[in-house]
């Protein structure tokens, strides 16, 4: 996928606006789900202005129409025959969704690959190694399909133990991780306890998905301090594609707009938010015919930035790249809580080996603990640090060493054992 030819013949929004209007008149043609979606829009789309006049898409409406039209929905544009790859959502919101993708469309997942690997600097001559199971969730399906696209080597690691993998990519000199977050430091901590010496190894390059903390500042820091590497983080979804990459600055994330129409919008009043302004963020993929995403609310929390990146990448900037879930919000005693805040101030403390957060009602008030792994002595510390980022108090409580559980992908760090979801 070679993006220099449109930007030096086309501009973007012009290209975006071809490429929309050539999915939209696919869809409303061949995609039984967009055809009823879509029946009342005129054709073309002049501008990204009118975009508001297409409708927003959910994954409820998707479940939905899976549960109406078993076992796949009526979002697919081909014959089931036409299908190569299946996919499923992790279900962290909800039922998962079945996804699939033809040749064309899969080839389009590993394309948006490519520009991930791009910006983290990975050549042909770098060893990937793919620490993940590979199951139905997509995890790192299409960096695996994109590494040899390269030129690179893949070195898999599913159905290993976590020493097992350590072993493998020590004794295979690979040069690039790809992994969690949560994984990434829970290897580190298996290094640990193993002797090895994973600082001074070939890997010079870690690439994250799944979580958030891979553009979390302070847990950035961790993994990169305990592997001797450089970390970029990558957001994609199984029902939209990979959709954004961190660059060289590690400041945030762009948004690949040479396949993705981005907007950022009030998920309550659901109109655009102004620059600097938090909001939800709204995707549309545009190359991928086979399951097409159109206006598609992604549920994730960003800043919309239209000021380009230092590093010169004139795709949309999202400083501090995915900030939480709209829905993963909290309100503690009037103030606004998301995890990924939380873990932001634990993570600054390196001796915290693990952590959980806990949602609880007291007097019919929401409450929230911190559980942690670590020595006694950061306790008080951390309960200092968070009274003065958060502006409340907040319970830690140490825990046993390795009594909380560790995760391989994505991490569910969060219990909620509210009895009433009150909202101050």
């Amino acid at each position: 996928m070679n993006h220099e030819v449109f930007e030096r013949q086309v501009d973007l929004k012009t290209y975006q606006i071809q490429k929309l209007n050539e999915l939209l008149v696919f869809v409303k043609g061949f995609n039984e789900f967009y055809k009823e979606k879509l029946k009342e829009i005129h054709l073309p789309i002049t501008s990204l202005k009118d975009l508001s006049r297409l409708p927003l898409t959910t994954k409820k409406e998707f479940a939905e129409d899976q549960n109406l039209y078993p076992p796949y929905g009526r979002n697919h544009s081909y014959p089931e025959s036409s299908y190569i790859r299946y996919h499923q959502t992790s279900g962290t919101t909800g039922r998962p969704l079945k996804v699939l993708d033809t040749k064309e469309s899969w080839n389009w997942w590993s394309d948006c690959w490519m520009e991930v690997l791009k910006s983290a600097g990975v050549t042909n001559n770098d060893r990937a190694y793919l620490a993940f199971s590979f199951g139905p969730f997509i995890g790192f399906w299409a960096a695996y399909e994109a590494v040899q696209k390269l030129g690179g080597m893949v070195i898999p690691g599913g159905s290993m133990s976590s020493e097992e993998r350590l072993n493998s990519m020590l004794q295979n000199e690979a040069t690039v991780l790809f992994c969690t977050p949560s994984y990434a430091l829970h290897l580190a901590e298996v290094a640990e306890k193993l002797g090895l010496n994973i600082k001074d190894s070939t890997i010079k390059k870690i690439i994250t998905a799944g979580e958030s903390g891979g553009s979390v500042p302070s847990t950035r820091a961790q993994i990169e301090n305990l592997w001797g590497a450089k970390l970029f983080d990558h957001v994609g979804m199984t029902e939209m594609g990979a959709y954004g990459y961190s660059c060289q600055e590690q400041k945030g994330l762009h948004v690949n707009e040479a396949q993705f129409i981005t907007e950022v919008i009030n998920p309550e009043t659901l109109e655009h938010v102004a620059p600097g302004e938090r909001g939800e963020l709204v995707l549309t993929n545009l190359g991928r015919f086979g399951y097409p995403m159109i206006r598609y609310r992604t549920g994730d929390a960003v800043v919309y930035q239209p000021e380009a990146c230092a590093c010169g990448t004139p795709f949309l900037f999202l400083p501090g790249g995915l900030l939480g879930r709209t829905d993963d919000m909290v309100v503690i005693r009037g103030v606004n809580i998301y995890p990924s805040s939380l873990e932001a101030i634990v993570r600054e403390i390196d001796s915290i080996k693990e952590f959980r957060i806990i949602y609880y009602t007291e007097q019919e008030m929401n409450q929230v603990k911190i559980q942690i792994e670590g020595p006694e002595e950061v306790v008080p510390i951390l309960a200092q640090l968070l009274r003065k980022r958060i502006g409340l108090r907040i319970d830690v409580e140490r825990v046993e060493d390795n009594s909380l559980k560790r995760f391989t992908m994505k991490a569910r760090r969060v219990i909620d054992n509210r009895t009433t979801k009150v909202t101050v």
